[in-house]
């Protein structure tokens, strides 16, 4: 019965596996469809068809009705009226952004070319947001991480185009390959509970047997001890009544000794057995050390931003959450911050997409080393950081952000041989009665702008009576 107990515990146990590894793609999944959906609405206006295609996109995400195979036609739709877009006169393209009443022909063409590189760099940052959160292949990943930094910086409406083209495929094929790993594993967890299942009733066969021959065997002998009684009343000769008891002892002797044979070769097919059911178990609990293994690897990677190394967007909003719950109950000072680095685009206009990486990887560091191991730092997004101080009040919080201000401010930063001051504005909110984590974000961001229209490379902290 213990046993039957340990087999039924492993059989919830690689369901509940399976159970993880389909949230964990129904996440992925999730974070494809976001993307999509923020693709569409930022190429919208271009022209009424392509509109067209762009809205039964959303339309599918949002019934959650997705078929590769007519996305796949779908794709080629859009691939051709990117290519029909590409080739109309400035004029003939529409945009619901553009100000009507004339414009030179020149500056319609400016303005469309800035258009589609403001589209492409939007893509850019989205398709980063998807490997992030998304595991590829190692040559997918590899054409996606040379895609990305192609939109991000290319000027060449040509390459840009084929660009987003390459976007959809890589989109398809990050769905596919989830739901084809997930096919794999249920499939390779089905096969695995069939050879149980047929280890199992092996043993119920045999163990049906073995009461069986031990109801037979006490037939047999029941019945051997009445015709010993039998006889014994029945005769009146001694020395046949010897003969006769002598010949059903030694039958009901044979009776024994063959259920001891019949119990040996029994005993001997379930030792084979349950040796053979514990080397499948073994491997079942193999795989699903290394399924849970990588469970928490791809969600590790999943909850941590790839270029800076710090939790993400998606990790912040746990521990945001975590935090504000523990502050309800204890009501411990806490503090939420919104860090952005000043002037972050022109060191992207003036030293390159590379140099501007840097200077996010070297502020992450930074900020990331000088904190409390009670604190928590992510990047929220683009160049701006969030951070959760708990158990520090306002003025204190002030004075840490400031001491990391100036820390930052005199780090030595070089590009092509020129020195270069970095800084950053900052904004702090701390959590009061009423408050909610929406509220309390929104205070300290707008204590950010505060900093930033103040002449930025400041700190300002919002009180909650505003």
């Amino acid at each position: 019965m213990a046993s039957e107990e340990s087999w039924k515990g492993k059989y919830l146990q690689e369901l509940e596996s399976a159970d993880q590894r389909e949230i964990q793609w129904g996440r992925e999944r999730n974070v494809l469809e976001r993307m999509l959906l923020r693709t569409c609405v930022a190429s919208e206006g271009q022209n009424p068809e392509l509109d067209e295609l762009l809205a039964r996109i959303r339309a599918d995400i949002k019934k959650n009705q997705i078929d590769v195979n007519a996305w796949l036609d779908l794709q080629e739709q859009l691939d051709r009226q990117i290519a029909l877009l590409d080739q109309l006169p400035p004029a003939a393209v529409t945009s619901p952004r553009r100000e009507s009443g004339g414009a030179p022909g020149d500056d319609r063409d400016l303005e469309d070319d800035g258009q589609r590189l403001r589209i492409a760099r939007r893509v850019g940052e989205l398709l980063g947001q998807l490997l992030n959160q998304v595991s590829l292949e190692a040559d997918a990943e590899t054409q996606a991480r040379t895609l990305q930094r192609m939109l991000l910086a290319s000027e060449n409406w040509d390459e840009l185009r084929e660009g987003l083209n390459q976007v959809a495929e890589l989109v398809i094929t990050a769905v596919s390959r989830s739901q084809r790993e997930f096919e794999a594993f249920l499939k390779r967890l089905d096969e695995r509970l069939e050879l149980l299942r047929d280890n199992f009733s092996s043993q119920y066969s045999a163990q049906s047997g073995r009461i069986d021959a031990t109801e037979h065997l006490d037939r047999e002998i029941r019945d051997k001890l009445e015709r010993v009684g039998r006889d014994i009343q029945a005769s009146a000769d001694l020395g046949q009544l010897k003969h006769s008891v002598s010949q059903h002892l030694e039958s009901i002797g044979q009776a024994v000794g063959n259920y001891r044979i019949q119990e040996t070769e029994r005993e001997q097919a379930l030792s084979e057995q349950l040796a053979a059911m514990q080397e499948k178990i073994a491997a079942m609990e193999a795989h699903s050390e290394q399924m849970q293994a990588q469970i928490r690897r791809e969600r590790q990677r999943a909850m941590t931003d790839l270029l800076t190394q710090l939790p993400n967007r998606e990790a912040w909003q746990e521990r945001l959450s975590f935090e504000f719950n523990r502050w309800q109950r204890y009501r411990h000072p806490l503090i939420i911050g919104v860090i952005d680095i000043d002037l972050f685009k022109r060191i992207n206009d003036a030293y390159g997409h590379k140099a501007g990486d840097r200077v996010l990887q070297l502020v992450a560091k930074e900020l990331k080393e000088r904190l409390r191991n009670t604190d928590f730092i992510a990047r929220f997004g683009g160049e701006e950081f969030v951070v959760l101080l708990p158990e520090t009040t306002a003025e204190d919080a002030s004075k840490v952000m400031d001491k990391l201000r100036n820390h930052i401010r005199n780090l030595p930063f070089h590009f092509r041989g020129e020195p270069v001051t970095v800084t950053f504005s900052a904004g702090l909110a701390e959590f009061t009665a009423g408050d909610s984590e929406e509220t309390v974000f929104e205070r300290a961001d707008r204590a950010l702008y505060q900093a930033k229209d103040a002449g930025r490379d400041r700190v300002c902290v919002e009180s909650g009576d505003q």
